[in-house]
């Protein structure tokens, strides 16, 4: 029985389309085999200047579609669900273009394929729907993924990619171009001075400067807190210097109106010249860093252009080369120490032993610590060395209840939760350890700040440790100073004791400092005591403790076993 012609709930095929029309939508039929499309009466409407000869077969429409021409029958034929009567889901989005003129048009098509006798796609159904608001407004989250919140800049990341385009962009057509960073000077003293918020006008009106400045085609992004990295594209050396002259002005020679008050500005740049000199965004990056740490070390507010260096890339494979013997030595075990003593002044007993830190090759043969300390502080393994020295410190102390020895420790020890846990350990294991152990420290960490250093002494002395600065004169510590630190031992730098005997300077300053120490209850070391003669003036001036050459060298055996044979360590310490 047939329907009436108009039943109850049913719509003719035009109020379909008007309803889909209302939509934005049009409803199609994709007929696989002869590639050919049918569609709702409506889709003029829906798609208003698409030609309707573009949209009868399948492979025309391709032509239409932006940027993937092939995303309908890739949705359709390449998929691996199977229809087991219903028919497949599926859901895709591109953009139409009418002709090169016109703007993209976003859809969102929504259909289903149905197989034929051999399981394959048939055709399909569908709806296709305009989408131009959702895509417009997921293009705008992702230009402001982009974007730096505070200058409107790119980003790190996106700065990031578009060097690393412009890299692949210079190799391709033999084309040149600059990396620069533009640092603002002193941005934390405008933090402390007047606030974050000061800072951040600040960093938006140079961004701004900046801008003003910018060529064409040139590209600026934020690259971190205080600095802007720019592309400079088609940029010669010469082209550099200019460029960043005329960058530094601008930011230079205009105060900058602040909620604060006006506040003046310098900043420093470096740069390098791509691919000349850098054949990677990485290489870019640590290149270009380089050289703005090289102009601000140099002056501030200037300007320096990184090129190759012998000597600098010849320190650096040396730095490579310690570093790895630094760990493979940690590893293995190879890390040892050598006991040189600290005498009595009257009566040439050994009082304690220094322990200095060697790094064992072969038999026999050691790298000494101005080799390693100095390079391990530099690469931030220092840190890793002191753990070491510790132990081996402790081990030594409570395998010989007689002996007291005192260790040094680096600037970034001092600070290091690592190494607190680390000692407090070991003091509980090994008890009567802390008494017999002098942590030495030197000038210039006291005076680095004064109230962290006094707290690291507290906590040393709590467990019963003494605590000694060495290279005491090298530095500006005060005897003010030493007295809020709370130490027990001066040990005066051997720059100043090493000539005491022909030097009228060094006897005076030397003398002067014995005598204050004395009267602030410190003990005192003189180091590098070479000969009898200084010995003589330093033992009648009051020194309690020398140490150097004359007393002995530092030695791998234990000078306090009777039994051992000196095996005394040539070299400096």
């Amino acid at each position: 029985m047939s329907l009436p012609e108009k039943a109850p709930g049913r719509l003719e095929e035009s109020s379909v389309d008007t309803v889909l029309a209302c939509l934005g939508q049009a409803a199609f039929t994709w007929d696989i085999a002869s590639d050919a499309l049918s569609w709702s009466a409506n889709i003029n409407e829906v798609l208003p200047g698409v030609p309707l000869d573009a949209m009868e077969l399948g492979a025309e429409f391709a032509k239409l579609i932006e940027p993937q021409p092939h995303i309908r029958r890739e949705a359709v034929m390449h998929g691996s669900a199977q229809d087991m009567g219903q028919g497949v889901h599926y859901q895709i989005e591109y953009g139409l273009r009418a002709r090169m003129s016109a703007p993209v048009v976003w859809v969102e098509e929504t259909g289903r394929w149905f197989a034929g006798a051999d399981g394959k796609p048939a055709y399909v159904r569908g709806i296709l729907r305009i989408n131009n608001e959702r895509h417009a407004h997921e293009e705008q989250l992702r230009k402001l993924s982009q974007r730096d919140p505070l200058t409107g800049d790119l980003n790190r990341t996106h700065l990031v990619a578009a060097l690393a385009e412009a890299v692949e962009e210079a190799a391709r057509f033999r084309s040149s171009f600059a990396f620069m960073l533009i640092g603002i000077d002193h941005l934390a003293r405008l933090n402390e001075a007047f606030g974050f918020d000061v800072a951040d006008e600040v960093i938006c009106e140079v961004s701004q400067r900046i801008r003003a400045r910018l060529r064409g085609g040139d590209v600026l992004g934020r690259f971190s807190g205080n600095k802007f990295g720019l592309i400079l594209k088609n940029c010669t050396a010469d082209d550099m210097q200019v460029a960043a002259e005329r960058f530094l002005a601008g930011i230079r020679d205009e105060i900058v109106p602040t909620a604060s008050g006006p506040v003046s500005l310098t900043a420093s740049i470096g740069a390098v010249n791509a691919p000349r000199y850098a054949r990677t965004a990485d290489e870019a990056m640590s290149r270009t860093q380089e050289a703005l740490e090289t102009a601000k070390a140099r002056r501030r507010g200037s300007f320096h252009a990184w090129h190759p260096n012998v000597e600098r890339d010849a320190q650096r494979r040396v730095n490579i080369r310690v570093t790895d013997e630094i760990v493979a030595a940690l590893n293995e075990h190879r890390i040892v120490m050598a006991f040189e003593p600290v005498v009595e002044a009257v009566s040439r007993q050994p009082a304690f032993y220094e322990c200095l830190v060697r790094m064992r090759h072969g038999e026999g043969e050691f790298s000494l610590a101005p080799d390693i300390v100095p390079v391990a502080e530099k690469l931030g393994l220092i840190r890793l060395v002191d753990h070491r020295v510790l132990e081996l410190v402790v081990e030594e102390l409570a395998q010989s209840p007689q002996v007291q020895l005192s260790l040094n420790i680096s600037p970034d020890t001092t600070m290091d939760p690592n190494w607190w846990a680390s000692i407090e350990s070991l003091f509980r294991t090994y008890p009567g350890v802390a008494e017999r152990m002098i942590v030495e420290i030197t000038e210039t960490v006291a005076i680095q700040d004064l109230d962290d250093v006094r707290g690291f002494v507290n906590r040393l002395k709590d467990f019963g440790s003494r605590i000694a600065i060495d290279d005491f004169g090298a530095g500006y510590t005060s005897f003010r100073n030493l007295r809020k630190l709370g130490v027990d031992i001066v040990k005066i730098d051997g720059a100043f004791v090493q000539n005491v005997a022909r030097s009228a300077d060094d006897r005076a300053f030397v003398q002067t400092m014995i005598d204050l120490a004395h009267r602030l209850g410190l003990k005192t070391v003189a180091e590098w005591v070479q000969d009898e003669e200084a010995a003589k003036l330093l033992q009648g001036w009051g020194c309690d403790y020398i140490q150097g050459r004359l007393t002995g060298l530092a030695t791998t055996q234990r000078p306090w076993d009777l039994a051992a044979v000196p095996h005394p360590v040539a070299g400096a310490r």
